[in-house]
């Protein structure tokens, strides 16, 4: 295959994903008014925020998904606007909170499609391609559940098939917006621990959030947004004090963790004890 000749060279040392000062304004309203955020290899890094603050505007913007009115966002150091859908599709894959469900479509035909960034018009898989999808369907869990429809999936299992999708792209970086939000508590757990195996294979997740208790047990780095706009960026524990949670949520609250394990201990009514969430 012939090599693809581009006007630009990614940079290794580079962070896989650089935000700056992104603003993003839509029907005259403005979503965005200032976010960041850095994204390295073999990093988790969650974004959090109320409803409302612009985690998923923000996270498509970055994905190309959505036009930002100006900011800078790179990767691998390379300026988004000079980046092609098929330069983005193998640099970031992106986990819909809400995947479509096509009638008759199974678990292989849509990693399938997720290959088909490699591919040229016309050209069929290789057996590259092949063992990538094979490998992708490992990775995810889903090995087994080739003939199944997506639409006989459970909640946990249609998750676990885009993240499937997003790796036989063959990315560095997979995007994941919302992916526990309509899971139980199982699923969500089986959903994490993927995303931290990922990592350690040296991937980097954006996960977009909005259970902070989940974003401390799994992330090594939170950004938490507020109207539309990143107002600390570090480390868990450090960022999500009782101060910033009742500033941003409104509530008095406490964040524990303990070795993997992590809790918000939240003041669910006025003068009545602290329940654990």
């Amino acid at each position: 295959m012939m090599p693809v000749r581009r006007d630009f060279v990614f940079d290794p040392d580079a962070p896989l994903l650089e935000a700056r000062d992104v603003k993003v304004t839509i029907g005259g309203t403005e979503i965005l008014s200032g976010a960041d955020l850095t994204l390295e290899a073999g990093e988790l890094l969650a974004i959090i925020g109320p409803n409302g603050a612009g985690k998923s505007t923000f996270a498509r913007a970055l994905c190309g998904l959505r036009r930002p009115t100006s900011g800078m966002v790179r990767w691998s150091g390379v300026k988004l606007s000079r980046l092609k859908g098929r330069d983005l599709a193998r640099l970031r894959a992106f986990v819909p909170q809400r995947a479509q469900v096509p009638n008759g479509v199974t678990v292989a035909d849509a990693v399938r499609i997720g290959r088909s960034a490699h591919l040229k018009p016309l050209q069929g898989f290789s057996a590259e391609d092949h063992e990538a999808i094979e490998s992708s369907l490992v990775r995810a869990r889903m090995k087994g559940f080739e003939d199944r429809l997506l639409s006989t999936l459970s909640g946990g299992e249609m998750q676990r098939v885009q993240v499937a999708v997003g790796l036989a792209q063959g990315a560095p970086v997979l995007v994941a917006d919302e992916p526990t939000a309509q899971l139980d508590l199982g699923a969500t757990a089986a959903v994490s621990k993927l995303l931290r195996r990922l990592v350690a294979d040296g991937l980097g997740v954006l996960l977009i959030v909005h259970d902070l208790a989940l974003a401390a047990a799994v992330a090594d780095r939170i950004v938490v947004m507020s109207e539309g706009r990143t107002i600390a960026t570090g480390d868990p524990l450090d960022v999500l004090t009782s101060q910033l949670i009742s500033d941003v949520w409104g509530v008095e609250a406490e964040l524990v963790r303990h070795q993997g394990r992590s809790g918000l201990h939240v003041e669910w009514l006025e003068g009545g004890p602290t329940g654990g969430n």
